[in-house]
């Protein structure tokens, strides 16, 4: 049993193609953070090898901007490292423009499209009270 809960939450006005880009970005985050959650690699009948994958079921919501600005200001106020992902990321085209241009923004003003956590299951639905599962 695992006693802590791992969400992604996205702005629901988000393209496909970008609700996509931005749950892989973020899950990297996460699993950078918690290296622990990967598990062993997987074989098939054949004996080919592929990756590991997460041991941990990831929950994906989905939720407006302003529900999404008080997902971000709680997980800072309770001091979860979260990743989070911001809308001018989009106009990037690499890690060092990305991050350049998140420290353009506070807490306050982030357009935030994006955010993903892993902590204890009750802290996580504190911090994302309000989104709903995704659709």
């Amino acid at each position: 049993m695992i006693d802590t809960k791992f969400a992604i939450v996205l702005r629901e006005d988000l393209a496909v193609w970008q609700k996509l880009n931005v749950t892989a970005f973020l899950t990297s985050g996460i699993v950078a953070q918690f290296p622990e959650i990967i598990g062993e690699p997987y074989r098939d009948r054949a004996g080919n090898l592929f990756n590991p994958l997460s041991i941990q079921p990831v929950i994906v919501l989905s939720a407006d901007g302003t529900t999404l600005a008080a997902i971000h200001r709680r997980a800072l106020e309770r001091g979860v490292t979260a990743s989070a992902y911001v809308e001018e990321m989009f106009a990037t085209g690499h890690d060092v423009a990305n991050r350049a241009v998140f420290a353009e923004f506070t807490p306050d003003d982030a357009k935030i499209v994006g955010i993903a956590l892993r902590a204890e299951k009750k802290l996580v639905d504190k911090i994302t009270k309000g989104a709903r599962m995704h659709a």
